[in-house]
């Protein structure tokens, strides 16, 4: 009996002292890196990076466990960018996820071997990102989804909601690459509907009460915003000087209608984000961006704010709220 109780108390211990080494033998869960580079201030983005983050963990990618996210933000200074991207490739990440045309630039600057997972609101293959939708080439793949005649028929809904408007002032980045091509859009637009446009830039945070003047001195009577992330980080000082100032006005997406803008039409940005994850999921099991096409969304939602048209004492045609997507009353 004895012997027994001394064999197995050498097993139990053999065992003991045996675990640690079976453990260290296991391999260690390999964590992906991601890097995430964005123009727009980190405060103001969480929207869309929730609906990033969510779209990677419903394909098996939870932060922590096999995936790690290093956040880059310019804080709407685009020549912050290089210097951003310039650290993610430097932290040797495996794939670079950037949301605007300012952001792709910089991580295609930045490198020509890793990765970019891009989500543009213009036209990748005007403003040289890729050379082709069907065939990207490279290391540039993605979503594109605000092509340059979406400016156009923005103009033309804003005009059907408000048929006086006779001039319309367009806020611009002229930093951002898409912006000749969505202004010329929305010239010929204006053009056919007899509308005079006036241009009017805003390249910082700083120039935006610069702009407000202008716009005010060039008596304008509507108010078209074009897409530009730096400028969606300023919807609420624009959404309210135009309620200041009882301008209608069309927006590139949701937001600003959601902030008081009176309607939008464009693409749902967090869908669109939510989407880039199976891009990412697609490129860290080992697909090449050359060989994924480029996607571009078929489906873009119209937004009115029905208060903000009862408090500039406009009434929205029945026609136009039966095509809207949502009514926010």
């Amino acid at each position: 009996m004895r012997r027994k109780t001394v064999r197995l108390v050498v097993m139990l211990a053999c065992v003991i002292l045996a675990a640690p080494l079976v453990a260290a033998a296991q391999p260690a869960a390999t964590i992906r890196r991601i890097g995430y580079l964005s123009p727009a201030w980190f405060a103001l983005h969480t929207r869309t990076r929730d609906a990033f983050v969510h779209g990677l963990r419903e394909l098996g990618w939870v932060e922590g466990q096999n995936m790690a996210i290093e956040y880059r933000y310019a804080e709407g200074s685009y020549d912050r960018l290089p210097d951003l991207a310039a650290e993610l490739v430097r932290l040797k990440v495996d794939v670079i996820f950037a949301p605007s045309t300012p952001a792709i630039q910089a991580a295609k600057q930045a490198t020509t071997t890793i990765p970019i997972v891009m989500d543009t609101l213009g036209d990748p293959v005007q403003t040289g990102l890729v050379t082709g939708l069907a065939q990207p080439g490279g290391n540039i793949t993605g979503t594109a989804g605000f092509a340059p005649e979406l400016g156009g028929k923005q103009l033309e809904l804003l005009k059907a909601a408000v048929p006086g408007v006779t001039a319309v002032a367009a806020l611009a980045n002229p930093a951002n690459a898409n912006t000749p091509h969505v202004l010329r859009e929305i010239a010929r637009a204006a053009q056919a509907l007899d509308v005079h446009l006036r241009r009017v830039d805003v390249r910082h945070a700083g120039e935006l009460d610069h702009a407000f003047a202008v716009m005010t001195s060039a008596r304008a009577d509507a108010l078209i915003v074009l897409p530009d992330p730096m400028v969606l980080g300023l919807r609420q000082r624009i959404v309210a000087w135009a309620a200041q100032r009882r301008l209608p006005g069309i927006y590139f997406t949701r937001e600003f209608v959601e902030d008081g803008g009176l309607m939008t039409y464009g693409p749902d940005l967090a869908s669109r984000h939510r989407h880039a994850a199976t891009y990412v999921d697609k490129i860290l099991k080992g697909a090449k961006p050359a060989d994924l096409p480029v996607e571009q969304p078929i489906q873009f939602e119209l937004v009115i704010n029905l208060k903000t048209a009862t408090a500039l004492g406009i009434t929205i045609p029945p026609t136009l709220l039966f095509q809207a997507d949502e009514v926010i009353r």
